[in-house]
């Protein structure tokens, strides 16, 4: 899959989350990197489909909006394109990462989204 089609299966990804809650999301914007390169305190063989880096929904204050960076969501594309064997695995997988590290926006964490089939 090149690189469009694969931005493209992001951007499809995205638009299958309900209109309610793609309008609830607030100051998060979504980036398409090819691999994750783990921290200096990370196994060096670590690879992630996706990270959500930032302060859940659910964890702000008043006074988080003056000021703040966006919070960001990378889909990393080598990872998902190794794991995957045909064109349907990886937009499904793309799916699962997305709405994955759109529930951390909302602070869900790992456990729940395990339970709920989206780990």
């Amino acid at each position: 899959m090149n690189p469009d089609e694969f931005d493209a299966c992001v951007e499809a990804a995205l638009d299958s989350i309900p209109a309610d809650l793609s309008r609830a999301m607030n100051n998060v914007a979504v980036f398409i990197e090819d691999e994750y390169v783990p921290g200096p305190h990370e196994d060096p063989g670590t690879e992630l489909l996706g990270v959500y880096e930032g302060t859940p929904l659910t964890e702000r204050d008043s006074w988080w909006d003056a000021g703040s960076l966006p919070d960001r969501i990378v889909v990393f594309r080598g990872p998902l394109l190794r794991m995957c064997d045909s064109r349907e695995e990886v937009v499904d997988e793309v799916r699962i990462t997305v709405i994955h590290e759109v529930a951390h926006h909302f602070g869900i964490d790992d456990e729940r989204l395990h339970e709920l089939g989206w780990g």
